[in-house]
């Protein structure tokens, strides 16, 4: 026993030292490991500045030879730091780290009393408890180095040659001009500004060395009092205090050239409210339709012949400089490539603006300097608004189609057209081709940026309103429009319920039995979800053309069991379109069918779900369809989204009249609504998304 009691020392005892002579010292700290106050490590040209003595880290490693299964490899680091004072002693710092596990990063937050501007080098060293490493800059090591700046960088300055102050101009051109800002700072070490408009954007822009001013380009978006702020940032991190400067900026300038087409019917020339006027080819005819909503009033028509064109015989721009052009534009066919808009150069346009042909179906299409952008769909007889936009700040083409930017900016690169502005064609090697067939208004020509708000604007064809029902009374069966108008038509168990027809209050007394409120005003329209609805005697909306139309609803029961509709317009066979109440998912479906055939499947285009029954205040429910961008709109309380926006490129024209709490079902009417309407209204025209939030009251929206 007492020998195998010595034999087991024994061999403990040469195990344990066998262990100690395997141990290899920990590996040499790589420089990417280290770091001086979270910067990578550097020296020389490229030692970090920081703005408070800063926390120092390395990772350190024991080989993997001593990565044991049983043993967690511990490792401390052994820091030092030296630097010369200004007496040209060296003084040094050391510090040892807790130990931690194999691969962990360890610290050392130097302290408080280092020097500032006094360039410090380190290095470090791991410790596993037996043998050290070498130091991190031995052999093909680099030491590292920092200086603590502790004085921030003095304010910048700002300058503009566009956009002076208003102490020197109060007012300056405008919106949709570039100005660029010279911003520089007294300190040297400055190398980043970072800088805010009024309103946007903002951002950092880096100077090309320290010390060294920047530029920072702006294009006012909107007119009134501007200001930008700045700061410097040196190369510690440091920033100054905030400069701010102010200036005030016009309304966007008019436009350079402009041939409004609403000349008498007979003319032989354009007048130009702006520029030259132009000559009318014979093949022009003034005196046409003008799209309706805009403040055309006449249109020329273009009979696609040689001699349909109307010319200045002058250029409108330097199209190498920021211009935009943009036009109203009807075209009378589309199978073949047609120019609205071109300025001649050598043999060839600068530029046009226009419809493009190929095989896969027109697109509209601005062309400039070798690039071409397409988009948006042509259809014949259809109004369109077209503006091509050349920002040579940025050296991109833009088009916008009906308001909308149609695919990305691309970049372009547009030589001289000195020659004439061409309205209808475009310049050829041996004579003008690709002649515009169809209807123009309202040419315009600018010399800055058109912005998207502009652009917006421009394209906007105000809604007319066709009809607003408030629902609040009836007579001989018949609720009344606002204005004179077609009545609505009350049917089955339908009937409008006023709250002063009420003769008891349920607080007072036990048998009253309580009514909702009148979703708006006094009164609203009351249906049983058995056989009541209202209809016009006609269709409202045209549906195959943009229409607005909203009603305001408040379903009777909290969780109906089955779909009701609360408006639709027949077509010849089934609906044009329906809105419902969908009760698996809970929301509001609007409920398209694929063509007006009998039987033909329905399509839920869009859909918002949260549906409110019950006693509530009732919720505001609106279509938008815009034949411009082919696009249908479903609203709840002013508001829609992602789900409830459907791409609509063919909408077909229905015959059927306006329903009001009840749809075509097969070869009938059924899901008949059970609940409260108020408040119809329709338009003729898409509203825009900041005009639906003033639907569903007593008044229409101002679209202003």
């Amino acid at each position: 026993m007492v020998v195998a009691a010595c034999a087991a020392a024994l061999l403990a005892g040469l195990t344990g030292t066998a262990h100690a002579v395997d141990n290899l010292p920990p590996d040499q700290p790589l420089v990417e490991d280290l770091q001086s106050g979270g910067k990578p490590c550097a020296t020389g040209d490229d030692t970090v500045y920081v703005p408070t003595p800063p926390r120092l880290s390395a990772v350190l490693y024991d080989p993997e030879e001593d990565n044991q299964p049983s043993e967690s490899s511990p490792l401390s680091g052994e820091f030092e730091a030296w630097w010369t004072d200004a007496d040209g002693t060296v003084q040094r710092r050391d510090y040892s780290t807790i130990t931690l596990s194999s691969g962990s990063r360890q610290y050392w937050t130097m302290p408080s009393d280092l020097p500032a501007d006094t360039v410090i080098s380190w290095h470090v060293r791991a410790n596993d408890g037996h043998a050290t490493s070498p130091w991190s800059d031995d052999g093909n090591g680099s030491v590292c180095s920092f200086v603590y700046d502790d004085t921030n960088p003095e304010q910048p300055t700002i300058s503009s040659p566009e956009y002076p102050t208003p102490d020197e101009v109060f007012w300056v051109d405008g919106v949709g001009v570039y100005g660029h800002f010279t911003v520089d700072s007294p300190s040297d070490d400055v190398v980043s500004y970072t800088y805010g408009f009024l309103g946007g954007p903002y951002g950092t822009v880096t100077a090309e060395r320290p010390g060294a001013a920047v530029t920072i380009p702006y294009l006012p978006l909107t007119s009134g009092p501007k200001n930008l702020t700045v700061r410097a940032i040196d190369r510690s991190g440091r920033s100054s205090s905030q400069a701010q400067y102010d200036f005030n900026v016009k309304s966007g300038r008019a436009p350079v050239a402009r041939w409004k087409l609403d000349d008498p019917a007979g003319s032989r020339s354009a007048a130009a409210e702006t520029g030259t006027p132009a000559r009318a080819g014979i093949g022009a005819t003034f005196g046409g339709p003008a799209p309706t909503g805009t403040a055309s009033t006449t249109t020329v028509a273009l009979d696609g012949s040689g001699h349909g064109f109307l010319t200045p015989d002058t250029s409108a721009t330097d199209i190498r400089d920021t211009f935009a052009v943009s036009a109203w534009v009807r075209p009378a066919e589309t199978g073949r490539t047609m120019t609205v808009a071109s300025q001649d150069a050598v043999g060839q346009p600068g530029f046009t603006l226009g419809l493009h042909a190929q095989e896969s179906g027109a697109l509209w299409s601005f062309a400039i300097g070798g690039a071409r952008l397409s988009g948006g769909a042509p259809e014949t007889g259809e109004w369109a608004h077209l503006l091509g936009l050349y920002d040579a700040e940025t050296g991109k083409a833009h088009l916008y189609v009906n308001g909308h930017e149609v695919g990305d900016a691309v970049a372009a690169t547009p030589a001289e057209a000195a020659g004439a502005f061409q309205i209808g064609r475009a310049r050829g090697t041996t004579g003008y081709r690709d002649r515009w067939h169809g209807d123009v208004s309202d040419v315009q020509v600018h010399d800055r940026v058109v912005v998207p708000t502009e652009v917006s604007e421009h394209a906007w064809r105000k809604p007319t309103l066709l009809g607003h029902w408030s629902l609040s009374s009836a007579t001989d069966g018949a609720s009344p429009e606002q204005s004179g108008g077609t009545p609505l038509h009350l049917a089955g168990g339908a009937s409008v319920y006023r709250a002063s027809d009420d003769s008891c209050i349920p607080d007072i007394d036990p048998d009253c039995t309580y009514v909702p409120p009148p979703l708006v005003g006094d009164g609203h329209l009351a249906l049983d979800g058995e056989s009541g609805y209202a209809s016009a005697e006609g269709p409202v909306v045209d549906t195959g053309d943009s229409f607005t139309i909203g009603v305001v609803v408040r379903l009777a029961d909290s969780a109906p069991a089955h779909p009701m509709t609360v408006l639709s317009q027949a077509g010849e066979h089934t609906d044009a379109f329906k809105v419902r109440y969908d009760p698996p998912t809970n929301s509001w479906q609007l409920v398209m069918p694929e063509r007006d055939e009998a039987g033909a499947p329905e399509r839920v285009v869009s859909q918002i779900t949260g549906a409110d029954g019950g006693e509530g205040p009732g919720q505001r429910l609106v279509v938008v369809y815009d034949d411009g961008t082919d696009t249908i709109k479903l609203f709840l309380d002013g508001y829609t989204n992602a789900d409830a926006t459907a791409s609509l490129p063919d909408g077909w024209h229905s015959s059927g009249a306006l329903q009001i709490g009840r749809g075509t079902v097969g070869d009938g009417w059924g899901e008949y609504l059970h609940g409260d309407v108020d408040e119809v209204q329709a338009y003729a025209g898409a509203l825009r998304d900041e005009d639906v939030l003033g639907l569903g009251g007593e008044t229409n929206p101002c679209l202003c």
